[in-house]
């Protein structure tokens, strides 16, 4: 008898929490981790950093109320609401670079950590290796900055991206290379494809060089080199004789640095640069070679920093930043990877919030039916919305380009807030 009363008194307060509108969780935790894995050491040990404090920013905004202002999902709640409020945490881990040490870090924080979710690993090949254990675990990994196209062309159930890929993003390029053909007059015959030999790299120069045959162009040679090179004198002097119109260089922030003073001491005066991302736009690329040695070097990017002023949440999202990474040692603003890192977080605690409960199943449910539209993030997106594959298929690109000793975006003509530089000037001419 009592247990009848007990049960019938559970059903009515379960009954008046739905029709009052409450959530009902079957999970009530007072914490939710996710596992990260980064660079923290090596030679893209500066990226790592950048994640992690674009994710601990998102992360301040999810767990608080302090900054209701951004007007974005979860900004003016403190916690999860449908977990009645539950914090997320987030276990870091490095993979210093290293696909085998990425998959046995993944293994750790599933089996060790608990975690209800893995992300990283900024670099594509490390994203490769990790994201198989969670595949093989049955448990969601949700990429935040990995470009490379394979990874989501695995047939995989449990991986998803929010960031644009490398198609998205060569396309941009070359969206752009045809705008500086009809609106700049630029000579665009030949092009010439430098790639670092990672995944990220060899998937790069292949979309490039696909997509610049079917331009039209002359693709005159696609040349790879180690990711963390030494010199690249021999590859620039290849370059040099062969006189592209356009150069095309997939770098990590290193290596880019790297090209740039081989360039220069070898007198390599390609009349157009573009990039794919990464290394170019890293704020260590300007800070390291100074404003006149990247004049006029573009790339596609996630987002140009001049967008701030036309996208007040991006550019209270960047303070944000800022703030943390003064008071962490070196104020920084966003650059791409790292804003693709916090809209990513803050996609996925979206997704967590409306999760059933913390099962892994539930959870991959509520990634897969995310819907988010432009208003309600912070990047020049059409919004993150997952398709079968678990790539955003709503994530887009600009084209940016340094002028001045700042990254100015340069196309398409809508977000356009200067004129593209061409031809860029040659070493001789810089001052």
């Amino acid at each position: 008898m009592k247990t009848r009363k007990f049960c019938a008194t559970v059903l009515i307060i379960t009954l008046s929490l739905v029709l009052t509108g409450m959530p009902v969780c079957a999970d009530n935790p007072k914490e939710i981790k996710i596992g990260a894995i980064y660079p923290m050491t090596g030679g893209a040990a500066q990226a790592g950093w950048d994640s992690r404090q674009a994710i601990e920013v998102a992360l301040e905004i999810i767990n608080t109320t302090k900054h209701k202002d951004l007007g974005i999902p979860l900004a003016d709640t403190e916690g999860l609401p449908n977990f009645g409020g539950a914090k997320i945490s987030v276990v870091f881990a490095d993979h210093q670079g290293k696909p085998d040490i990425g998959m046995g870090e993944a293994d750790r924080l599933i089996s060790q950590e608990k975690v209800a979710v893995l992300t990283g690993c900024f670099h594509s090949n490390v994203t490769l290796t990790a994201s198989q254990v969670a595949e093989r675990k049955q448990i969601p990994f949700y990429n935040f900055e990995s470009s490379s196209p394979r990874l989501h062309q695995r047939g995989f159930k449990w991986f998803f991206r929010s960031t644009p890929h490398d198609e998205t993003f060569s396309a941009a390029i070359f969206g752009f290379l045809k705008f500086l053909k009809e609106k700049h007059g630029a000579k665009v015959q030949t092009v010439a494809i430098l790639h670092e030999d990672t995944l990220y790299g060899k998937d790069s120069g292949t979309i490039e060089n696909d997509l610049a045959i079917k331009a039209g162009y002359k693709v005159l040679a696609v040349i790879p080199y180690r990711r963390a090179a030494t010199s690249l004198t021999a590859e620039v002097q290849r370059l040099k004789a062969l006189n592209p119109d356009v150069l095309l260089p997939t770098c990590y922030a290193a290596d880019a640095i790297l090209l740039a003073k081989n360039m220069k001491d070898l007198d390599f005066n390609p009349p157009i640069v573009v990039a794919q991302g990464t290394g170019q736009i890293d704020p260590s690329f300007v800070e390291t070679l100074g404003a006149s040695m990247v004049e006029g070097i573009s790339s596609r990017n996630a987002i140009g920093p001049d967008l701030m002023e036309s996208i007040p949440k991006l550019k209270r999202a960047n303070e944000l930043f800022r703030e943390r990474t003064k008071a962490a040692g070196k104020e920084r603003d966003f650059s791409g990877p790292s804003v693709r890192c916090f809209q990513g977080m803050m996609a996925l605690a979206e997704a967590l919030s409306r999760a059933k409960s913390l099962s892994p199943e539930d959870i991959r449910q509520a990634i897969q039916q995310t819907d988010l539209k432009t208003e309600q993030i912070v990047v020049p997106w059409r919004g993150i919305k997952f398709g079968p594959d678990g790539q955003n298929m709503f994530g887009d690109a600009v084209c940016v380009q340094w002028q001045e000793g700042k990254m100015v975006t340069v196309w398409p003509e809508q977000f356009a807030t200067h004129k593209a530089v061409y031809p860029i000037p040659k070493w001789a001419d810089r001052k």
